[in-house]
């Protein structure tokens, strides 16, 4: 009766982690009040790729949105270099100082110092206190129980593995393999529903941020126009409203919200996703 130790493990492993999963789900699907200014506020481009993909993608859209006005260049090697040192506004300026003296920088390290800056942080913070984000706690809270309940799920296994070879054939294995089947389903269970359920409640659009990008007309992936020689490192002004409205070249104000809302599977030059995707782990 060895093997009912393994169990009583198994199953202590699938109650406190399923369980802490559903205490963070609750805690998340918890509704927000959001600031009712910004309910009938438009997301500007920077915004829009916060709430779609968190700091990485505002980093994205950043320096995409500087090499389509060919203030930097983007090479397919990974690397990116200044044209014009002179950032119009706080990010810009982040990856200036990012890529530092020399003005050129692998693009790893760029995207990630810009992702951690302190404008992308404000910008988050911003969007949390309106109500359109979901709080990083809430984020992490979630995933770690989805990792413990990984854990647990595996636990189970190895626990079950670990008593089918305690009990004789001769007795018969197959009431202790039912046994470990219940814990075992919890825990797959769990994952399937969090997976279901839960996951919207990791992203970064709370359920307000998520309507106002529901608002946003957004081209279909990968067929906003190219200009003729538009590539990595080419390309004319870059709007910043989630919009072609203010003003900006209509062809390059599509791609940047679709960039926004999309992520760089949205980008139709092939040299310029390949410049972020391979070297960014996109």
């Amino acid at each position: 009766m060895l093997w009912v130790l393994f169990l009583l493990v198994a199953w202590c492993a699938a109650i406190v982690s399923c369980t802490r999963l559903c205490l963070a789900a609750v805690a998340a699907a918890e509704p927000m009040d959001p600031d009712p200014a910004a309910d009938g506020k438009d997301l500007s481009l920077y915004e829009a790729a916060f709430l779609s993909g968190g700091p990485r993608r505002v980093a994205d859209l950043v320096l995409v949105a500087m090499c389509r006005e060919r203030r930097l260049l983007l090479a397919h090697t990974g690397w990116v270099t200044v044209v014009d040192p002179d950032g119009r506004d706080e990010l810009e300026r982040s990856v200036i100082t990012a890529i530092g003296p020399e003005g050129q920088s692998p693009v790893r390290p760029v995207r990630t110092a810009l992702a951690t800056a302190v404008p992308v942080r404000a910008l988050g913070e911003r969007l949390v206190a309106a109500g359109l984000a979901v709080p990083a706690s809430a984020r992490t809270n979630v995933a770690v129980a989805v990792r413990q309940v990984r854990a647990a799920c595996a636990l189970v296994l190895m626990t079950a593995a670990a008593a089918l070879l305690l009990v004789p054939p001769a007795a018969g294995r197959g009431p202790v393999a039912a046994w470990f089947a219940l814990p075992l389903l919890l825990t797959a269970s769990s994952l399937l529903i969090a997976r279901l359920e839960a996951h919207p409640y990791s992203r970064w659009a709370s359920p307000a941020g998520q309507r106002l990008l529901g608002r946003i007309d957004v081209p279909p992936r990968r067929t906003a126009r190219r200009r003729p020689g538009a590539g990595a490192g080419d390309g004319g002004g870059a709007g910043y409203g989630a919009g072609a409205g203010d003003g900006s070249d209509g062809d390059d104000g599509d791609l940047l919200t679709a960039l926004a809302v999309h992520g760089t599977a949205a980008l139709p030059d092939p040299a310029l996703r390949a410049a972020l995707k391979a070297h960014w782990g996109h």
